[in-house]
Order: C-alpha cells, then structure tokens, then sequence
C-alpha cells in the first residue's frame, strides 16, 4: 500500500516537531505552505500562544505581487519585522514537514534578511 504525500508530509512533521520547540524568548516561525499562499507563524509551544504572524492573503492588508518565491520572500521579511516589534530576534525554524527548498527557503531566507537569527 503506497503512502499518500500528505501521509508523507504527516511523518515527518511529527519528526521535526519532536526536536523543534518554540518558548517566549526564542519561539517557533511556523511555516505552512498552500497552493496559492504561504503563511509564517511565530508561536510560544510553552503557553500556545501564536505572538505574530504574517501572510502573503490581500486580506492581510499588503497585496504581495509577483511569483510565489518572490511572496514568500516578502512574508519572511515581513515576519522578521513583526518578531522585532515584539522584541524577537532568534526562531527555531519549523518547516512544517516541507523541503527546505523553493518557497519555504525563500521564507527563511526573507526572514534571516529581516534581521531574525535561526
């Protein structure tokens, strides 16, 4: 019996999560990927407490144009600016049970430009 890709992506997301955890001073930057966005969470694992994030939705305020990489690129840098208002400056990075590779590495990328520390 083959295993589905979410099944996949499942495994190994609980994998990371046993070693990445998030706390006040150095919380986790969540990332998870859909078809059309990409979404950059920053959360405390200690009390369960989402403290910023960010999102590549027109919703969210600022309209993100150009490829998906570029977006992603823009919510990393916006993430990282939403961490240091909070007075963040280091993340555990959780890939979300995704390569670190297209749009996810461009996240972390647009974070780490932003000034976060991982």
């Amino acid at each position: 019996m083959a295993i589905t890709s979410i099944e996949r992506r499942t495994r190994i997301r609980r994998r990371i999560r046993k070693v990445v955890n998030g706390t006040a001073q150095r919380p986790r930057l969540a990332v998870f990927r859909s078809n059309k966005e990409i979404y950059a969470q920053l959360i405390d694992d200690v009390t369960g407490v989402t403290l910023a994030s960010a999102t590549s939705l027109v919703k969210a305020g600022t309209k993100f144009t150009g490829e998906k990489t570029v977006q992603a690129f823009e919510v990393g840098k916006a993430i990282a600016v939403a961490a240091q208002a909070k007075g963040i400056d280091e993340v555990s990075f959780d890939r979300g049970g995704y390569l670190y590779h297209g749009r996810v590495k461009s996240l972390a990328e647009g974070a780490r430009e932003g000034g976060l520390k991982f």
